[in-house]
């Protein structure tokens, strides 16, 4: 009872001193960014402090310290493979989306002879920035054409896959973190094992939000990041199909099947585990909410401004996932240059393109493929979501636009 209480004191203390710093004087902070990451779940930090506490011998150890700490790893891959329904052995862990995204696109050409990649400009950077490297490693990159509402135009995919018999890997993101666009992964997976091709896919903003089911559609390589479905950072899994044959990405050990040299963050991939349990235990209910506060924000933002536009297919609520709304908002220079920072200011955190990118100076890479010339005059903010955020915060979201726009 004492740690309840004193956990709900730093919880306030700190809610009260991010309303001090921002100075949101209605007490809200509201939490838009969870497409960035997301809060760890108690439950996940429980888990992370008994494994961190009592656990800590070296995974690759022999003795009994380290046999206990190979058990924890060994306990989360099946349980992850169960959930993605594939085998254990197809799981690797590793440090994240990016790292996946790197190694899976070196490997394929290094060890899988590769010569051609398809992928699309609206990719991560982890994809984009890694194919630029491959490019001067005289790697052909095809980039496939886009719809206006920036989906993958499948018969221009089709082409690019029959230009020729050398080998080809396709690598395009499950769902687009900026605009939220749903990949049709089963017309892809179908084309690519048509054309004898490799496919690869981002699913950072999948895994833990939909159901994915390894066994019923064939991808070669997918890429996961734990904080994105409410686990620690720094930890994540790539999924390789055991058909496909690679080679080690870091080479000085023998770890995850010699594949991914260096010792396990135990207590993270335990964490990540749990996070993923959960996750799937809620998706059902935890989707419906979260649903529920997208397409609340959506008609408050209509009544608001009429003329409202939503970048990609994010205000389609079939054709983006639950979980991001990218906004363009149609208002004066004079108010656009200060949007963020007012929101910054209130205490509202959302991402203008990317969180990955939105402290540089420039425009989100996305947005700039998809959007015409009136639009991209405007300023654009993602806002995600997850199941802790409700109508009240977007409320207070309204309130403060109204009055930033009307002062």
């Amino acid at each position: 009872m004492k740690a309840e209480v004193i956990k709900a004191h730093f919880r306030y203390k700190f809610k009260s001193s991010i309303c001090f710093v921002f100075g949101c004087l209605d007490g809200i902070v509201a939490f838009f960014d969870n497409a960035s990451t997301t809060k760890v779940r108690d439950d996940v930090v429980n888990d992370i402090s008994c494994v961190l506490k009592d656990c800590f011998g070296n995974p690759s150890s022999t003795h009994s310290f380290g046999r206990s700490a190979k058990s924890y790893i060994e306990t989360s891959r099946k349980s992850i493979s169960k959930i993605i329904n594939c085998d254990p052995g197809e799981i690797i862990f590793n440090s994240g989306g990016t790292e996946s995204d790197n190694s899976i696109l070196k490997c394929a050409v290094k060890d899988l002879g590769v010569k051609h990649i398809i992928s699309s400009k609206i990719e991560h950077h982890a994809i984009t920035h890694t194919l630029d490297e491959l490019k001067l490693q005289g790697v052909f990159v095809h980039y496939v054409k886009l719809t206006e509402n920036g989906n993958i135009d499948i018969d221009n995919l089709e082409y690019l896959l029959r230009l020729n018999d050398e080998p080809k890997l396709v690598t395009l993101m499950y769902i687009n973190n900026e605009i939220g666009n749903i990949l049709d992964v089963q017309s892809v997976s179908n084309l690519c094992q048509k054309y004898d091709s490799f496919f690869h896919t981002d699913a950072v903003q999948a895994v833990g939000h939909y159901k994915i089911d390894l066994k019923s559609i064939k991808i070669d390589f997918l890429s996961s990041a734990g904080h994105k479905f409410h686990g620690p950072k720094g930890v994540g899994f790539t999924y390789i199909n055991k058909s496909t044959k690679i080679k080690s990405f870091i080479c000085g050990g023998p770890q995850e099947r010699g594949l991914r040299a260096g010792t396990e963050s135990v207590h993270n991939i335990v964490g990540m585990t749990k996070a993923l349990e959960i996750a799937d235990k809620n998706m059902e209910q935890e989707a419906k909410h979260v649903l529920s506060i997208k397409e609340y924000l959506i008609d408050r933002l209509r009544n608001l401004f009429p003329d409202i536009h939503f970048n990609g297919e994010s205000g389609n609520i079939k054709n983006s996932t639950y979980t991001i709304l990218n906004v363009c908002f149609p208002i004066s220079n004079d108010k656009a240059a200060m949007l963020d920072f007012q929101l910054d200011l209130k205490g509202i955190a959302c991402s203008k393109g990317s969180a990955c990118q939105s402290g540089s100076s420039e425009g989100s890479h996305v947005l700039s493929e998809i959007q015409n010339d009136y639009h991209k005059k405007l300023p654009s903010v993602r806002f995600s979501f997850s199941h802790n955020n409700n109508k009240e915060e977007v409320d207070y979201l309204i309130k403060t636009l109204k009055e930033f726009i009307n002062s």
